[in-house]
């Protein structure tokens, strides 16, 4: 259904699918399922997490959308189904200070050339200075890493291809990296794991252990983190919004724009120091 209509990506197909089964929990045969039927999961599921909530019943929305359209039943049910108000929470953002900290133990660390040293930097080069997902970091195609041309080719979510800029710094590190990869295959990052390719959990545990061993909180860093702070920074000095969105591979440009929220607080406390009514 989502695969063929909108080309999602493998892990969202597999939480809708788990969402779909927890209703089927609770119901039975969603096929088959009526009104009243729908209308007991408010009660069942009352104590999920909002988001948690809105996530299962757009799940199911989309399912007997998707019936009713292609003729399978000749109702849609899902209108009974609660609708839960979230406030989507602002990322969490490192501070310039901190990404130098993160900076300067792993270049430390990778100038004595040991393979694994050299990995981190590059893939927090790659995290911080392209602002790619986790998904698409790890599973960086040899292919994608330009000979000539200072940007990469990304294949993100739904399959949607993007370009994004590579730096000099993050091309330092990736000259440095290849002669040291070793083995075959077609991945940049490459695994003797089932994917052949660096985990995300495996990239999130090297960046919580770089922090540790930066004196930062590892709790503060994560890959979704690293490109929070890549977007934030980029805005803080004066990038567009909509170069912001294309970036990041955002399909909707109100998912970008989450972060002129991080942005305001800074141009308020802007306002309270510099305004010459703020410092009356």
């Amino acid at each position: 259904m989502m695969a063929a209509e909108r080309g999602a990506a493998a892990n969202t197909l597999a939480a809708y699918a788990r969402d779909l089964a927890a209703a089927a929990d609770v119901v039975g045969d969603l096929a088959s399922a009526d009104k009243e039927a729908l209308g007991g999961l408010a009660g069942a599921w009352a104590d999920l997490a909002p988001s948690s909530l809105s996530r299962r019943c757009s799940a199911l929305r989309q399912f007997f959308g998707f019936c009713f359209d292609e003729g399978l039943r000749a109702d849609d049910p899902s209108a009974v189904l609660p609708r839960p108000r979230t406030r989507r929470p602002l990322p969490r953002v490192l501070t310039t200070g901190e990404v130098d900290a993160l900076f300067r133990y792993a270049e430390e660390q990778a100038g004595i050339e040991r393979s694994d040293a050299v990995r981190t930097l590059t893939l927090l080069e790659l995290l911080y200075g392209s602002g790619l997902r986790a998904s698409e970091l790890v599973s960086l195609p040899l292919a994608a890493v330009p000979r000539d041309a200072p940007l990469l080719t990304i294949i993100g979510k739904g399959g949607q291809q993007r370009m994004v800029p590579i730096s000099g710094r993050a091309r330092t590190a990736l000259s440095r990296w290849l002669p040291l990869r070793g083995g075959g295959g077609r991945f940049l990052f490459p695994s003797r794991g089932a994917s052949g390719h660096l985990t995300r959990v495996r990239l999130f545990q090297l960046l919580r252990q770089l922090a540790a061993d930066a004196g930062l909180a590892p709790e503060k860093v994560s890959p979704h983190v690293l490109r929070h702070a890549f977007a934030t920074h980029l805005l803080e000095g004066g990038a567009d919004l909509r170069v912001l969105q294309t970036l990041l591979g955002h399909a909707d440009i109100a998912t970008t724009q989450i972060y002129t929220h991080v942005e305001s607080g800074r141009l308020v406390a802007l306002v309270n120091e510099r305004h010459p009514l703020g410092r009356q």
